[in-house]
Formats: C-alpha cells, structure tokens, sequence
C-alpha cells in the first residue's frame, strides 16, 4: 500500500483481525516521510458471493440486505447500526455454507430470517411478510 501524504510505500506495524467486523485492523508506517496511519481492509462481498436467482446469476449486495434488515427493524432506535451488524453476522454465515462461492437466494432470506428472528422477533414478522421464502410464523 502507498503513503497517503507521500505516494511512498508503507509498512504493516500492527495488525489485528476483528472477528466481529470480519475486518482486519492495520496499523502503517510510511518508509519515505515516516507517517503513520491505520486502514481496516474487509472482504469484497459481491466479488466473492454469487447469488442463483431463478435462471440467471447475480452478485451479492450487501447494501440490498442492509436496507431489508433496516426497514424490518424500523421500530428500533438504532436500526442501522443494528442492522449493520446483523449484515456482518449473516454474510459471515453465508459465506461458511456457500458452495463454490454461489448462494441461492433462497439461502439468503433463511439465513437473514434466522439470525434476526434470535435477535428481534417482531423484526423477523416483519422481514417474514416481506419475503415469500421465509418460513411463516
């Protein structure tokens, strides 16, 4: 990576993974001017999930899921950041149980409906009516 005052070629100090993020926290240090900055690098979901919808194959959208989750935990205070946490939770399972990095949409919306029904049921009613393939409750 390059010096982001310089242009110059930077150095890793330190390092450390954020399981809960699925991010990897990075301390840097310039070679050329000494500069000292920190960068979180996390994965390129669309470019490592592909979602089997019906007939035709498509990348996956984090941002696509977020507004979902958003708009089913509307009644919340913090139903962002909620539901940016729970993107990282679903993504991360998602990511465990894709074969050859496709996902059917399907899979999605299970997944999605799981882990939200544990954290906010009345969310999960929600997110439920808006998705045919979610189980009924």
């Amino acid at each position: 990576m390059v010096c982001l005052y310089c242009g110059s070629r930077t150095e890793v100090v330190n390092s450390r993974p954020q399981k809960r993020l699925n991010q990897t926290w990075r301390r840097r240090k310039c070679r050329a001017c000494d500069a000292i900055f920190t960068t979180n690098e996390s994965i390129d979901y669309s470019a490592a999930i592909i979602v089997k919808h019906k007939a035709h194959l498509e990348s996956f959208e984090r941002d696509k899921l977020l507004i979902s989750l958003a708009a089913s935990l509307g009644h919340r205070t913090s139903a962002v950041a909620d539901a940016a946490a729970l993107v990282a939770t679903i993504t991360q399972k998602l990511l465990i149980t894709a074969v050859n990095g496709s996902v059917d949409v399907k899979d999605i919306t299970n997944k999605a409906y799981d882990v939200l029904s544990r954290f906010d049921t009345l969310a999960a009613a929600h997110y439920s009516a808006y998705h045919n393939d979610t189980p009924q409750l």
